[in-house]
């Protein structure tokens, strides 16, 4: 897998978790089916089985990985349009209180503001960032953490499937099972940009009702094309919000007095016109990876290489990784003393050809392993960072 992708050949690469490095199979799938669609003509009759076939194996595929039946499973973009085009389709009331988790990316966050804002909702914290140890406490500290942060009026609750920032994975089958003991029974969405291609993903996208993932990241997939798996209950209770003729049940008409107009299924949330070759180029990737070992078996592999580097990033003077227990992820965030800006330590480290990332909150630095990590890589980065 590491020597059919380019990016690997000429740097030391650590940013996984903000986008993978696509493999040259991959991108040759991407232009044979662009050269397929100008072949058969990117509009005529000729072209649309093909892009038809392209889409729904595409969709079966992302629907087997997320453990969801297809018609559960819409085509979107990025994680953000996954996670906000049926959120803001949810049946919200004035009144009503989301409860967001204290480690959400701001995309999200920022849209769940905009959304209480317009609807007169109200806004709680999940306090989830400081749980940094074992996995079994984890897990109980966040249950318990929701019963002291439950409303009678919490409509919906934000939790990521795996913290982007410190790296801890939360319990999402248990928070759903809780959430359904609650009198409003919260709709729960889950950002699954750090876990879709890197940890198994099933237990936790069938239990969801929104759980919304990209391809570009740890699926070694091109950026522009993600998913998004919907419950039984978004699917009969939300409303389209971003609309197009993807969402249409008869794209080749206008009705103004149809009160029917869209897909009963997740394709009410598609929208338009899509860069269809990037699908080809996805399951290439999504089938190199499965031909690396199962699911469970890279996650195992990532976890001992996140492992190696936790450890020797403890050994270090002046560095302090954030959990407190080895990652159950390939993601390592730490922090150096001193008072060099971690953007800085960035810079540093790009020059040398040792590529990872800052985070602002809380302020560190992270680091990926992947399947494609090897010892040499976890050396070099550990090596350059004693150095700093």
């Amino acid at each position: 897998m590491r020597d059919l992708c380019p990016a690997l050949q000429n740097k030391t690469y650590f940013n996984y978790g903000g986008q993978g490095p696509l493999p040259a199979p991959s991108l040759q799938a991407i232009t044979a089916s662009w050269a397929r669609i100008q072949e058969l003509g990117p509009f005529t009759a000729d072209v649309w089985p093909y892009i038809a076939t392209e889409v729904n194996s595409t969709r079966r595929l992302l629907a087997q990985c997320c453990g969801v039946p297809p018609h559960r499973l819409a085509l979107t973009e990025n994680v953000t349009s996954g996670c906000v085009l049926p959120l803001w389709g949810l049946p919200f009331a004035e009144g009503d209180r989301l409860l967001i988790g204290d480690c959400e990316h701001p995309g999200v966050v920022s849209a769940c503001v905009e959304l209480a804002r317009r609807q007169n909702l109200a806004i709680d914290v999940l306090p989830v960032k400081h749980l940094r140890g074992d996995q079994n406490q984890c897990d109980s500290a966040v249950v318990e953490a929701i019963d002291q942060t439950l409303n009678p009026r919490t409509r919906l609750v934000v939790l990521s499937h795996l913290l982007w920032n410190t790296g801890q994975v939360m319990p999402i089958a248990a928070v759903s099972k809780q959430l359904l003991q609650h009198p409003q029974q919260p709709f729960l969405l889950v950002d699954a940009a750090q876990s879709f291609g890197q940890i198994p993903v099933e237990e936790a996208a069938s239990a969801a009702d929104i759980y919304a993932f990209t391809g570009h990241k740890w699926a070694c997939g091109p950026e522009g094309l993600g998913g998004v798996a919907l419950s039984e209950r978004v699917l009969a209770e939300a409303a389209p919000t971003v609309i197009g003729w993807r969402s249409l049940r008869d794209e080749s008409k206008a009705d103004l007095s149809s009160t029917d107009l869209f897909h009963h299924d997740s394709r009410r949330f598609e929208v338009a016109t899509s860069c269809v070759p990037l699908m080809a180029g996805l399951r290439s990737s999504l089938k190199l990876l499965e031909q690396q070992g199962s699911a469970q078996q890279r996650w195992e592999r990532i976890r001992t290489l996140s492992d190696s580097l936790w450890q020797a990033l403890q050994k270090l003077e002046g560095v302090t990784p954030l959990l407190d227990v080895a990652p159950a992820s390939g993601l390592v965030s730490f922090q150096i003393t001193g008072n060099v800006p971690p953007v800085e330590h960035v810079k540093l480290l790009g020059a040398q050809g040792l590529w990872i990332r800052d985070l602002a909150d809380p302020s560190c630095l992270r680091a990926c392993t992947h399947i494609t990590t090897t010892e040499d890589d976890i050396n070099a980065l550990v090596a350059a960072i004693s150095a700093l």
